[in-house]
């Protein structure tokens, strides 16, 4: 592979990680939006998010067996 691709191929590396980057902040305030309005419907608990969230991590962390 020449230079130049190599450039170009960590420059496209670059802005990809950098949309990925506006990705998880746009999809972050999201969810910090949509928790908020619930909490404040009083149609969640802060305690309720709490427990689902360790529920989920769990479910989706795998268990060391070493």
């Amino acid at each position: 592979m020449n230079r130049i691709s190599s450039h170009l191929e960590q420059v496209d590396w670059i802005g990809k990680l950098a949309d990925l980057k506006l990705a998880h902040y746009q999809n972050s305030l999201i969810v910090s939006a949509l928790i908020e309005v619930l909490v404040e419907k009083g149609i969640i608990t802060a305690q309720d998010i709490a427990a689902m969230s360790e529920q989920l991590d769990a479910a989706f962390t795998p268990e060391s067996g070493l």
